[in-house]
């Protein structure tokens, strides 16, 4: 039988890795947004490639990617579409 202690200690484990490979995802996204902005041509300032790299947000990295596939600016990519 395993003790409180040793539960405790496998579900920190699981907890970090779970973290860990959310981090690695957002990181690859991340680079991934800036690779295809950079093979597209369009600039990225130093404060919008500071915002791509520390965002940890999934969903928002790969809407941001979806959406370098067919921006013409910057601004759509980070801020979507003007209406």
């Amino acid at each position: 039988m395993r003790t409180m202690e040793q539960i405790l200690k496998e579900r920190g484990r699981q907890v970090g890795l779970a973290e860990g490979e959310a981090r690695g995802e957002a990181k690859g996204l991340a680079k991934a947004v800036l690779r295809l902005l950079a093979a597209r041509g369009l600039p990225v300032d130093d404060a919008s490639r500071q915002r791509i790299q520390s965002c940890m947000d999934v969903a928002t990295l790969e809407r941001w990617l979806e959406r370098a596939v067919s921006a013409t600016h910057l601004s759509e990519v980070l801020d979507g579409p003007t209406q």
